[in-house]
This record gives structure tokens, sequence and C-alpha cells, in this order.
């Protein structure tokens, strides 16, 4: 380079003079920031994704040491936990999301309790349970608004309107808050009806229909 047949000077008698080191760094330095030199040196990103690169192979090659077996016991012990992550998924089925009570019991046009009724035995005779179950529901609370025991909340959840029946009928409230946890375990939660459910449902739809009142309940939920 250059700068290096500056550094060393020959005389006339070929006696080489030596330049001092501090100043011979300094030029070498001045030579080596020429542009020249870095054209090909990487970018920032390139240099960023090598850095990482090297952590995850740092990584593996510990794990592997430190695994009976070195790589082969590493790829066995990775195969393993995705058999086991399939068999869980295979057996637990798709992942639910957490039930959620928000929503409203009657989403469409509002029916009659007889016509919401008649849907779910439809749904249920061609075995579609979720839309059965829901529309069960919707049947019951319905009836129970058209006998005046209920309130009617065209925005009421299914667990609001449990709650309220289950204070007027005591003698069924366990089992109207079980059935609103169904509505909402199918409607919201992501679960698959059954038919057992829909059969409790519609048993408890039977029977509310001759159900009595607790008066004293119904008084003090008309003032």
């Amino acid at each position: 380079m250059a700068a290096l047949g500056r550094l060393i000077a020959r005389s006339d008698d070929d006696i080489p003079v030596r330049t001092p080191r501090l100043p011979a760094r300094e030029a070498a330095e001045r030579e080596l920031s020429d542009p020249r030199y870095h054209q090909h040196d990487p970018n920032p990103l390139q240099r960023a994704l090598d850095w990482l690169w090297e952590r995850v192979d740092e990584l593996f090659r510990a794990a592997s040491g430190a695994t009976p077996g070195g790589w082969i016991g590493l790829l066995a012990i990775a195969a393993f936990v995705l058999l086991l992550a399939v068999a869980l998924r295979l057996r637990l089925g798709a992942v639910r999301r957490t039930p959620t009570t928000g929503g409203a019991l009657f989403a469409d046009t509002p029916r009659t309790a007889a016509e919401h009724r008649a849907s779910a035995d439809r749904h249920a005779s061609e075995g579609r349970w979720n839309q059965a179950i829901q529309d069960r529901m919707r049947a019951l609370v319905l009836a129970l608004e058209e006998r005046a025991l209920l309130t009617p909340g065209p925005g009421r959840t299914a667990d609001e309107a449990a709650t309220e029946a289950g204070r007027t009928l005591p003698l069924h409230a366990d089992q109207l808050r079980t059935a609103a946890r169904t509505f909402d375990d199918v409607t919201y939660g992501g679960r698959a009806g059954t038919e057992e459910a829909y059969t409790l449902l519609a048993h408890l739809d039977t029977d509310l229909q001759q159900a009595k009142p607790d008066l004293a309940a119904t008084r003090t939920r008309s003032r």
C-alpha cells in the first residue's frame, strides 16, 4: 500500500529510515480509513443477522452438548414434544375461547316462544345441537315473559334472564343457571352442543311451563 511505502523510506545508501511508531500508526489508520477498503463490508442489517445466527448456533450447540446423544438426542426430544402437542390437540380438540356472558340472548328479529320451540325441535331432529340449544333457551325465556314471570328485556343476557327467573321460581334456580351456562358455552365459548344438554334444557322448558311462581318474590319484583 502507498502508506507502507511512505512509512519506510530509504536513504541514498539503501539504509532504511524508520518512521516513529505513533506517526506510523496514524498514517496506517488514515490509509485504512479509505472507503476503497470498506466497499464490500456488510451493512448494519447483515451484521445484526450474522450476530443473531451466531447466537442461535451457540444455543443449539450448547443444547446438543448438554443432551444425551448430542444432536440425535436433541432431535429425538424435539420430535417427542411435537408428537405430544399433536396428541393433546387431538385429545382436547380445538382451543376454546374463554366463555363470555356479555352477548344478548336475542340477536335476531323477536319471535314467540312457540316459534323458537318449534325451531329448536327442528334443529334437534337434524342433529344441530348448538342451534337447538340456542332456540330452546330463547323459547324458555320468552315463555316466562309471556306469562309475566319475567320483565321483557331484548338486550338481556342468558345469565341475567336466569338470575331474574330464579328469583321468581326459586325451586328451578340452579337448573336455570345451568341452562344459561350451556347457552353461553355453545354460543360464545366455542363448545359443541350435545343431545344430552339439549334434552335437559327441553325438560326444564317443559317443567317451567307448569311451574308456579313464588308470589312473594313476584310482588317484590313488581314494586
